[in-house]
């Protein structure tokens, strides 16, 4: 049964909407955990002469 389709008693649903993103913006998104403590706060940000490094948002760990 689709999002507009009748239900079983001749009524329409409203159509379905998708969840927001989770990810924010700056922030790494997938499977990618501090070293430090493992959480997955991660966001990625410029490293030193334009590498690209991580910072746990978690406990301030930085990694490249």
């Amino acid at each position: 049964m689709s999002a507009t389709d009748p239900g079983p008693d001749g009524a329409q649903d409203a159509p379905r909407r998708l969840p927001p993103r989770l990810e924010r913006p700056g922030e790494v998104s997938g499977n990618l955990q501090c070293p430090s403590c493992g959480s997955a706060n991660v966001a990625q940000v410029l490293g030193d002469n334009g590498g690209v490094s991580y910072v746990c948002t978690a406990c301030g760990h930085i990694w490249s």
